[in-house]
């Protein structure tokens, strides 16, 4: 089976330009690909995990990756996917994100021997002529064609800046920009941007009459369409200091039994052979054994396998009762805060991040969902006293941590 056999039968490949010639390279480790990030945080997350995972799968294939951090283009920001323009960052914030991400991404990139190389699209775009991007690039570009895109089409009854409008411009000269440069000969990003991506092929073939290709990889969604990485407390970190290995390990060990199979397929180096036969024997006993295969297999990409195997105790312990609560996610309440050495318990799923809201916690609480210290609460009214340490249970695998200060 080949590498390009291998990631559409793990079902990655979206769309592409030119299925061929694709093929062809990536197979013959020929690739010299790019995909680029945005540093709009300080930590990369899992909305990134399948760049990241496709982006290491092509490396041993031999293919040169190309990572493109955004520090430019972050300065106006993408409307792909978008209904509200984005936050504007300063020079010295997007910087210290750059740093950030470098670090990160070596867990999945090898960068000796000029394996793959790291650039940021600040050290050409901040330096454009206005002038000179209007008539060599600009005018290779159709506005009536640039409207019919569905990234500009979201944005168009709330309002899209003249700056966000760029951004396909922006990013089209980075493709070409790159493929004078480094030889990058493709582009891989997610779904949403393939009318940016398209946008530098044309480029490339308009100024240069040479063929550059485009593929984007499929968007991790749930089986309800949504995209995946979200809890109640925000994104799912790679950053171990924003999601400890252990909450990384129990959002994936939680995710649907419709979406397990999809996950290892999509994201683990799992063989897909290994998959398959799972996919065909899935139920009872052996849905759990996924489901810790595919939380046990993405942990220790991120945080290594000491940090992978005591997720995985301490998951395991939690959830049969045996009382381990050293790595369980844990939030800190100043006793000034309690009311005669209590808090209500809608207040405290909410400082919990169990919760998004009083009324979620209310709902959650009268459908019996809800537990502390393995005691159900289902009286929205009812005061917990908190002393020492208290452990709230949500559902049926969900633990947290109360420490008073």
């Amino acid at each position: 089976m080949t590498v390009f056999e291998e990631l559409k039968r793990r079902g990655l490949i979206a769309q592409m330009t030119d299925e061929t010639e694709i093929a062809e390279l990536i197979d013959a480790g020929k690739a010299t690909f790019y995909i680029g990030f945005d540093p709009t945080a300080d930590s990369l997350h899992v909305g990134h995990f399948m760049a990241l995972c496709l982006m290491k799968r092509l490396q041993m294939a031999g293919n040169k990756p190309i990572i493109l951090i955004g520090g430019g283009t972050a300065m106006i920001g993408d409307p792909s996917g978008k209904t509200d323009m984005r936050k504007m960052m300063t020079k010295e914030t997007i910087q210290h994100n750059v740093d950030c991400f470098k670090k990160q991404m070596s867990r999945f990139i090898d960068f000796s021997e000029d394996k793959a190389i790291i650039v940021n699209n600040a050290d050409w775009l901040l330096n454009l002529n206005y002038i000179d991007v209007l008539r060599e690039v600009g005018a290779h570009f159709s506005v009536n064609r640039m409207l019919t895109h569905e990234c500009y089409k979201q944005r168009m009854e709330r309002g899209l800046t003249f700056l966000e409008f760029n951004y396909m411009i922006m990013q089209s000269y980075d493709f070409y920009k790159l493929f004078q440069d480094y030889g990058c000969n493709m582009q891989f990003g997610g779904d949403d941007q393939w009318a940016n991506m398209l946008g530098g092929t044309e480029l490339i073939r308009r100024k240069l009459g040479k063929d550059a290709y485009a593929m984007t990889i499929t968007l991790l969604l749930n089986s309800e369409g949504k995209k995946m990485g979200k809890t109640e407390k925000g994104a799912v970190w790679l950053d171990a200091e924003k999601t400890t290995p252990y909450e990384f390990y129990q959002y994936w060990r939680n995710v649907s039994d419709q979406d397990v199979i999809k996950c290892l397929k999509l994201l683990t180096f799992v063989p897909i052979e290994q998959i398959e036969e799972m996919e065909r024997t899935l139920e009872g006993q052996q849905l759990n054994q996924a489901k810790e295969l595919l939380a046990y297999s993405l942990t220790e990409l991120v945080h290594g396998k000491d940090a992978a195997e005591q997720a995985q105790i301490s998951a395991k312990d939690v959830f049969s009762g045996g009382g381990s609560s050293e790595n369980m996610p844990t939030t800190v309440i100043p006793v000034t805060d309690l009311q005669d050495g209590c808090m209500g318990i809608l207040t405290l799923m909410v400082r919990a991040g169990l919760s998004a809201s009083n009324g979620e916690a209310r709902r959650l609480v009268q459908q019996g969902g809800v537990s502390v210290n393995n005691e159900k609460v289902t009286d929205p009214k009812t005061m917990i006293p908190l002393q020492g340490e208290t452990i709230l249970k949500k559902g049926k695998k969900v633990f947290h941590k109360i420490v008073v200060e």
